[in-house]
């Protein structure tokens, strides 16, 4: 599941994954990624950290904390640098760290060792 609050760029990333053969879907923003998640539990997610009313720290915890998606891996997909992202976290909300505008292919490779 690719969540974003960039419309577009959720879609252009989902579509992108569902041409390397993944079932990609998305979601626009923090609670809308809890809801669909319980529903479509995902191996991965790649999720946004910075998104209004939710964002992707809060959403990650929230996910960490239902059993139902608490094995779900969860990459944080953001345009903030790692060292950032790392001073707001309290524990281990995200298995993984990309920034945006990585490589298409090295996304791609970070994703498939979730799901192998």
């Amino acid at each position: 599941m690719v969540v974003d609050d960039n419309e577009n760029g959720a879609l252009a990333l989902a579509a992108y994954l569902s041409l390397e053969g993944m079932d990609s879907r998305t979601a626009f923003g923090g609670r809308q990624a809890i809801e669909a998640a319980t529903i479509w539990t995902p191996h991965v997610i790649l999720m946004d950290v910075s998104m209004p009313e939710c964002n992707g720290i809060e959403a990650s915890r929230s996910l960490r904390r239902d059993p139902r998606t608490a094995g779900i891996a969860i990459i944080a997909f953001t345009a903030l640098d790692e060292a950032e992202v790392r001073r707001q976290l309290r524990d281990s909300e995200f298995d993984g760290y990309l920034q945006k505008g990585v490589a298409l292919g090295q996304m791609l490779e970070l994703v498939r060792t979730f799901v192998q």
